[in-house]
């Protein structure tokens, strides 16, 4: 279903939420573009030990639902060229006054990265910490995705991992140790805490998607919050994390 702005109900949907949230990202934004050292997720999990990017130097990389920018901050430091893409035109004003004050310029497109304004094969890695990959339909994605990398092309996302959604309750209170919700369900998710649309996948579902499009899984990161973590966020506890995994990260090539 469209809207009147032609755009995919969910995708309009969730531009608006982030539109209205963006100031209260603003400032880990600002943080995360003065790291040295990329991190990754709700517990800041380092590149070291996640190895989601590893060697991108001369590589054209797109970011799919880039928010503030920091994860193409972080590749252009490293030697890729980036192009970031994001729902929301907020977002994109601070990723746009962080490139002038940091001194980096690479493309900022507002727009939807279901479809992305680019020709087929632009890119040689496709990337998403949450944004795309929680925000917008996989079944629309990641084929998007696999269209925009050539052959060889890689594809690394973030996202809440299946069991904390399973165990998540439709409120502000955290994951608990009961399963809540179904596993044989839709892969859309909306709660009434606000006006988001999220998108989330059973492992086997999200297999056979991912074969579908043309990827082979390269692995798939179950992670473990560190015993000294910490996070702003309330959904989950780290008690939680150190015995479940509350995020995933998935890596897969292009056939």
């Amino acid at each position: 279903m469209t809207t009147g702005s032609g755009l995919p109900e969910h995708v309009a949907r969730n531009r608006a939420v982030w539109d209205r949230w963006a100031p209260e990202w603003a400032e880990a934004g600002e943080r995360n573009w003065r790291a040295s050292e990329p991190s990754w997720g709700v517990w800041g999990i380092p590149e070291s030990e996640l190895h989601l990017i590893d060697d991108v130097a001369g590589l054209d990389v797109v970011e799919l639902g880039c928010g503030t920018g920091y994860v193409s901050a972080w590749l252009a430091g490293r030697g890729a060229r980036p192009v970031g893409i994001d729902n929301s035109a907020a977002q994109l004003e601070t990723a746009r006054r962080l490139q002038r004050e940091h001194g980096l310029d690479f493309p900022l497109i507002h727009g939807n990265a279901e479809c992305v304004p680019y020709p087929d094969g632009s890119f040689d890695m496709a990337i998403s910490e949450y944004g795309a990959a929680i925000w917008c339909d996989p079944y629309v994605w990641i084929p998007e995705a696999a269209r925009l990398l050539r052959p060889g092309g890689r594809l690394a996302f973030l996202v809440n991992s299946y069991l904390d959604i399973l165990c998540a309750p439709d409120s502000e209170d955290p994951s608990g140790d009961r399963l809540l919700r179904p596993q044989f369900r839709s892969h859309r998710y909306e709660w009434s805490t606000d006006e988001s649309v999220e998108f989330h996948l059973a492992h086997g579902k999200m297999i056979d998607l991912l074969h579908d499009s043309g990827f082979e899984v390269e692995a798939l990161i179950e992670i473990q919050a560190p015993e000294d973590g910490a996070t702003r966020h309330t959904y989950v506890t780290k008690e939680w994390a150190r015995q479940w995994p509350s995020e995933e990260a998935w890596k897969a090539r292009k056939r």
